[in-house]
């Protein structure tokens, strides 16, 4: 006999109660319809993660609540359907405080098993992560603090499941817990974001907890943007010996059915319907080949979700003839469909003919709107009007940054006027240096690149010309973009070099600075020039204004500038 299961990999928004009470309708009466005994939902699907300060409103908190009540009236229409759910509880007022705690937390995290109206048990997550993007403690109180919390086992069809709740996955005990509790299998409802490692270190994760209790675990992740984070689904199932059984794919929603069912040495996954069979930690496909096709897919997911869950109709950017905006026009055309995205080419009296020329050949493969406005007129009749305030100084960065001004104004009065979100184009290696104009080239509202190093754009611009298979338009961005040196073209023969170290060094010397916490003695020790490192270290610093006054955009890597950089502006301390 097997147990029958549908993994509800699903695309909720935070505080859409109606939006996402309907989708966990919908997938109820699809595994219903399909003779699933279980359904599975990731972690805070009602809810959608990372809803912040939202999960200290007491009305939050009530609506969360209706929610669930109304899913579980509804699971009368589906008679033997079991459905586990995970949701926000406020705390009852009176619960004991923990040891060490001045205050209570305003809830819990909670899955709740539902069957036929009723609500068979409830269980708390016990891990609450508090770094990097997590801030768990803030507004939960963990499971392990709940007297009379029950053994975080279910039962159905004779057989027993383990209930870990994401974080609870990646520490032994919970899992060890279940196990003592009898569960013959583990079950881990996931909102785990994703980053460039992170799909290995859940294989790692999984592989460690079957093996330390010898059952099979199934990983059923969230999928969908929200702010900077991204989730990308990629649920899979294990077996008890840490061999992958099937998986359902990354950056799609699904309803991934499969089947536990006991097997000579215990319960075994059956997949059905795999995405595209085991996972394998090995590939064909070159290492980079890979993490270009995941970024890419993560870009467009997460470009997408911000513009369609914040309820804009389409998007606009200022066209450079240059790298980064190329590549966002790309990733916006992807994301969302040429009908959909104006591009805004705005010369100036230093912008070569040849990035014009690129820019229109590139709509024109691309098949979008795009508008020329000059700004010569605009530029110089700013320099007269303050040429009385600055007779006898020498044009400057002041006179740069102006051009980059006008094009920030341009560029919004045009979003305010027809509802467009402007996105950005700078991207990390400039966000980390400042290499941009505070209400100028930085203006806009999403930032697609703001995780993603100079270096890297020119690696993801080839592998986006090369690949087209479920992307748009083929081989969308001129050879020649790519391959000119990259110029903010402000001033006559300008590149980004006279400013700043080769990108190569640049992008080194802030990964070690902030992936490693390295100290500059220990960047110069690995061989970087002392003068750059110094250089990187400054700007580094002195940006931080700018950063904080920075649109977000999807966070990628395992330290990214957002939740995971929390330096104070005014700082004299140097290391």
């Amino acid at each position: 006999m097997a147990l029958s299961i549908c993994v509800a990999q699903l695309n909720p928004t935070v505080g859409d109660w109606q939006g996402n009470l309907a989708q966990a309708l919908a997938a109820a009466a699809h595994a219903h319809a399909q003779g699933h005994s279980l359904l599975v939902f990731p972690e805070l699907f009602l809810t959608g993660y990372a809803a912040g300060d939202l999960y200290a409103r007491p009305r939050f908190l009530h609506d969360a609540a209706q929610a669930l009540q109304q899913l579980q009236e509804a699971s009368t229409q589906w008679p033997s359907l079991h459905i586990l759910i995970s949701h926000v509880e406020a705390l009852d007022p009176q619960t004991p405080l923990p040891p060490d705690t001045s205050t209570l937390p305003p809830a819990s995290q909670v899955v709740s098993l539902l069957r036929e109206g009723q609500r068979l048990g409830a269980w708390r997550k016990q891990t609450l992560p508090n770094e990097g993007a997590f801030d768990e403690k803030r507004y939960f109180l963990s499971g392990i603090h709940h007297h009379g919390q029950p053994d975080p086992v279910i039962e159905i069809a004779g057989m027993r499941l383990g209930i870990l709740v994401c974080a609870d996955a990646w520490k032994a005990e919970p899992a060890a817990r279940a196990k003592a509790a009898g569960a013959q299998a583990l079950l881990a409802l996931n909102a785990s974001p994703f980053t460039h490692d992170k799909p290995a270190a859940r294989l790692r994760m999984a592989r460690a907890r079957t093996q330390e209790t010898g059952l099979p675990l199934l990983y059923a992740n969230l999928l969908g943007g929200q702010d900077e984070l991204v989730f990308d689904g990629h649920s899979f199932a294990m077996q008890a010996n840490g061999q992958t059984a099937g998986h359902a794919p990354a950056f799609e929603e699904c309803l991934w059915p499969l089947r536990l069912a006991a097997g000579p040495d215990g319960l075994q996954w059956l997949s059905e319907n795999d995405a595209s069979g085991p996972i394998s930690e090995s590939s064909a496909n070159s290492p980079d080949a890979l993490r270009h096709h995941a970024t890419w897919h993560a870009l467009t997911l997460a470009t997408r979700d911000y513009v369609r869950k914040n309820g804009f109709s389409h998007v606009l950017l200022g066209l450079s003839g240059g790298l980064d905006s190329a590549l966002v026009l790309a990733i916006a055309v992807d994301a969302l469909g040429a009908d959909r995205v104006h591009a805004i080419m705005m010369p100036s009296p230093y912008t070569a003919s040849i990035s014009v020329d690129d820019a229109r050949e590139m709509v024109q493969r691309l098949g979008v709107r795009y508008d020329e406005i000059s700004i010569r007129e605009t530029f110089e009749g700013f320099k007269h009007s303050l040429a009385p305030l600055f007779a006898g100084r020498a044009e400057d960065a002041t006179e740069e940054n102006l051009q980059a001004r006008i094009r920030g104004v341009m560029l919004m009065a045009i979003s305010n006027k027809f509802g467009g979100l402007l996105l950005t184009t700078s991207n990390k290696s400039e966000v980390a240096m400042g290499y941009s104009t505070l209400y100028g080239d930085s203006c806009g509202g999403f930032a697609p690149l703001k995780d993603i190093f100079k270096s890297e754009a020119f690696a993801l611009a080839r592998w986006r010309n090369g690949h087209t298979f479920g992307l748009g338009p083929a081989n969308p961005i001129p050879e020649r973009i790519i391959t000119r040196p990259p110029s903010a073209e402000l001033r006559e023969n300008q590149t980004d070099q006279d400013s700043l170290p080769p990108y190569e060094m640049l992008d080194a010397i802030v990964r070690l600075r902030m992936q490693e916490e390295h100290s500059a003695e220990q960047i110069i020790a690995a061989g970087y020039p002392a003068e750059r490192v110094a250089q990187v270290f400054k700007l580094l610093r002195i940006s931080e204004y700018k950063r904080q006054q920075s649109a977000p955009g999807p966070k990628l890597s395992a330290r990214s500038f957002g939740r995971d950089w929390r330096y104070p502006i005014t700082n004299r301390y140097r290391d």
